[in-house]
This record gives C-alpha cells, structure tokens and sequence, in this order.
C-alpha cells in the first residue's frame, strides 16, 4: 500500500499544466492558504485526503515517526511543484502575462494563466521555467547541500529511514524528466509545439503535438496495463489534455479576425424590468435558452438570469420575486463589431455562462454562449477556406 501510494504521487506531481485562464472545478472546491507576488496560492480539499493517505500509509509501514516523515517529505515535495508554478508564473509576467492563481491538487500543480503567450519562443520560455526551477532545487541539494542522487531513492520512497534530502534530489530531477515528456498537458507538449510553432501554422503545430501526446497516451496506458494502474490515469489525463489544447488552438484560429457580430446568438426571449420569476419559468420551459437577458424599455441591457439562478430564486424565494433581484449584473459586455477573441477571453476569465453584445448605442443585440462557440467552431471547421457570412440583422423577442 505505502509503495502504490508513494509511486502513485510522483506520478501524479509529473503532470503538470499551465492553463489560460478558464473556471474549472479546481477552483471551485480550493481554499486560499496564501498570496504572493499578486498570486493566489490555494489548495484543493482533495489534497488533505491525500496527505491523510500518505500519513497512514506510511503509518503501517514505520508508526507516528515514519507517517510524520512520510507527510513532511510530500510538503516538502508539493513545495518544489509550487516552486515549479511560480517559475511559469514569473516567466509568464516577464511578457505581460499574469497569473491570478495556482492550485495545488493530489496530481500536482495548476497555474491559471492569463492567456497563453502569443509567439512561440515566448511560450517555450514560459514552458521551460517550470523544470528549470526543479533543476535549480536539485542542484542546490546535490552541490550546495552535499545529497547524493540515486535510483534507490525511487525504489525507496516508501522506506522512512531514506533521507529526505536525498530523496528530494533525486524526485525532482525525475519530475523534470517527466514533464519533458512531449505531450499535453505537460510541459514537454508546450515545448513541442513551441518549437513546431516557428515553422509552421500555430494551429497545425498544435494539431501535431496533441497527436504526438495521445499517441504517447495510449502507450502510457499499454504499459499501465501490465505495471502501474496509475499510469493508466494519467494516460488519460494526458489524452484529454491533448484534445483541449487542440480544441483550444481551433478557437484560437477562428477567432483571429472574426467578428463578435458572426459568432453571437440573436434570437433569442428577452425579459422586461417587470417580469417576475414566474414569467422566466414560462419562458424557460418554451424555449431551449438558458440565460435571458433583462432590457429596459429602450432596449438597454440591465443583466442576465441564468437558469441556475432562477431554479435557486425559486426554491428560496418564490416565483414572486421580481427578475431584477435575482439576474446578474457582473458580466462582461463586449460590442458586436470588436474581436471575437475579445469576448471569448472575457467569457473565460470570469467563468462566465455568457456574455452579453451591444452595439454602438449601447442597445442589446446578442449573446456569447459556450454552446454557439461550439457550434461556431464546427460549422468554420466545415466552411470552405475564406468564407465569411454575412452581418445578420439581430432578432430579439421580448416576452
């Protein structure tokens, strides 16, 4: 048990991902332990569990003092995979990339970037940080510190009696080899496609390098098969991430000189300032929306209700209750002439359900959703090469 664990850790700290910045359910289930440089340092719940089943595990193989070694030793090394994050971080700052937070999980580390760095030897710099810091740690342990590196300390992690130190040399030194691996979401996929990014079309280099990664994929998950289940999980993880950042590299292509004008949902059943929750019901069960925009009288966005949110008012409040106590008012607005990029970066970085369009005059004429970005990404998949459609008349109903 202590050795599956302890193997299973390393593993899992190898995987690591620096990510635009997108909601994900990291966020929602971490705590914020502390801030740095401007950056949120938090922890996810499941980290707890884990170090709970190092401590035991540890526990049956030495008592108190060996689970107290156990336990120190994944602080200590979670300390090196926050290092790692920072190095991205700092390397990402250079070129005026911010990061508002990196969470730690039981698989390693998350450092949520801004955006992803526009040319290629800036993101194979960015890329790079991160194992160059794990370098640096070991060579200030093995040099400055005197620890002497070997593959017993691999073989032993599980062993309470093999230096810490030592052990901590010799496991981050294997992480950098790992994240050298050239497949999303790790670093050495980052640097694959970096590196194909100078010759080549950005999306055709990512395309390449998310093949590579899940064909490597599926060889992790052969060998898992017949060593280690856990490398079956991170195969997966791996073949997943590969096929985000290709999603996300098609985006990326459509979205360069696309219009928010070609991409947004315009028809769609708006609420007036009057409408209670029992008219957003009405509206709900007779259309396939989700969110419904809020107008005044001259058309003018006042907020959006979501459909979680009317369910939540409902139970809580009643069906009473006024649209306009219940609708957010916190999301972004993007003009429908201005980059779809722009929406689309504003949608993910506040995790937002949609976002709203105007136009010059600042009347409402469309939405920005995740599901017409999907859609929006197969039908230019489809399109014959320079085709653009038209600018669409916008067609709002009110109810």
């Amino acid at each position: 048990m202590g050795a599956d664990a302890d193997l299973g850790g390393l593993l899992h700290l190898g995987v690591d991902k620096e990510l635009d910045i997108r909601e994900t359910g990291a966020m929602r289930w971490s705590v914020r332990i502390a801030r740095v440089a401007g950056i949120e340092v938090r922890l996810h719940i499941t980290f707890l569990l884990f170090l709970a089943w190092i401590g035991l595990s540890y526990y049956y193989l030495g008592g108190p003092q060996a689970a107290w070694q156990g336990v120190l030793f994944m602080l200590a090394l979670f300390g090196c995979v926050l290092l790692h994050e920072f190095g991205h971080a700092f390397a990402a700052l250079a070129f005026g990339i911010r990061t508002p937070d990196i969470t730690l999980l039981p698989i390693g580390g998350v450092a949520r970037l801004q955006r992803i760095p526009e040319k290629p030897w800036q993101e194979l710099v960015v890329a790079v940080a991160g194992p160059l810091v794990n370098v640096g740690i070991a060579a200030i342990l093995i040099f400055a510190l005197g620890q002497r590196m070997s593959v017993e300390h691999l073989e032993r992690l599980n062993a309470p009696g093999t230096a810490l130190l030592a052990k901590l040399a010799t496991v981050n030194l294997m992480l950098v080899l790992f994240n050298m691996i050239p497949a999303f979401p790790m670093d050495g996929g980052r640097v694959l496609r970096a590196v194909l990014a100078m010759a080549l079309p950005y999306g055709r280099a990512t395309q390449i390098a998310a093949t590579v990664g899940q064909g490597l994929a599926f060889v992790l998950g052969f060998i898992g098969l017949f060593t280690n289940p856990m490398l079956i999980f991170i195969a997966f993880f791996v073949f997943l991430g590969a096929q985000q950042e290709a999603a996300a590299a098609q985006i990326r292509d459509i979205s360069s000189n696309l219009p928010v004008a070609e991409a947004m949902v315009t028809h769609l059943v708006t609420l007036p300032p009057h409408a209670s929750l029992d008219d957003a019901v009405e509206a709900l069960l007779r259309t396939a929306q989700h969110e419904f925009p809020v107008l005044d009288a001259d058309g003018r966005l006042l907020g959006v209700l979501t459909r979680d949110d009317l369910i939540a008012a409902l139970k809580q409040q009643g069906p009473g209750v006024p649209v306009t106590q219940v609708m957010r008012q916190d999301l972004p607005v993007v003009y429908a002439y201005a980059p779809f990029a722009e929406a689309f970066r504003r949608m993910q970085e506040c995790g937002c359900p949609a976002v709203p369009v105007v136009d010059g005059s600042g009347r409402f004429v469309g939405l920005i959703t995740p599901e017409n970005v999907g859609e929006l990404m197969l039908v230019h998949s489809l399109r014959p090469a320079g085709a653009r459609p038209a600018w669409r008349k916008p067609s709002v109903l009110q109810v």
